[in-house]
């Protein structure tokens, strides 16, 4: 009999993460869309070579895509590698879609992808659906971060001092 373990079981790698999102929006609500990919794009996915900091989400047409995603080209793809930024087509249900122009049409409302990961053998990115932050609102953030992070401190010395 053989044991697995539950990082396997989830089978969610990540490939690149964008801390950036989360300092600059609010995230309201969150979806997860499959990506259309070409073979060499996704070899160059499996050894982590993407970036998500400049892109966002555009629906046009009742179809949803991702632009100015990074993907490097394939250092053995060649003449088969694409443009590391052209836009590429998300995968989403059409009431996905629906959810998200009814929300993106109200004021201050976009799309940014937060996530992109591999769910088994499947590229996945998760999608934020977010509002904008303010000076203040950030400013409000670091100094609650701040606060929390001294009371941690505060109570690890008390107990270990």
């Amino acid at each position: 009999m053989m044991i697995m373990s539950k990082a396997k079981t989830d089978g969610k790698k990540l490939i690149a993460n964008n801390k950036k999102a989360r300092h600059d929006y609010f995230v309201e609500d969150s979806f997860e869309a499959g990506i259309v990919l070409h073979g060499t794009e996704v070899k160059s996915l499996r050894q982590g070579h993407c970036s998500i900091k400049e892109a966002f989400i555009d629906i046009d047409n009742g179809e949803a895509f991702i632009h100015q995603m990074h993907i490097s080209p394939y250092e053995k793809g060649n003449i088969f590698n694409k443009d590391p930024l052209r836009t590429r087509k998300l995968l989403l249900h059409k009431s996905e879609i629906s959810k998200m122009i009814g929300q993106i049409n109200q004021k201050g409302y976009t799309l940014i992808p937060l996530k992109v990961y591999f769910s088994g053998s499947l590229v996945k990115v998760q999608i934020g659906l977010c509002k904008g932050k303010k000076l203040y609102d950030k400013r409000q953030d670091i100094s609650k971060r701040d606060q929390l992070r001294e009371a941690q401190r505060d109570f690890k010395v008390r107990n270990f001092g």
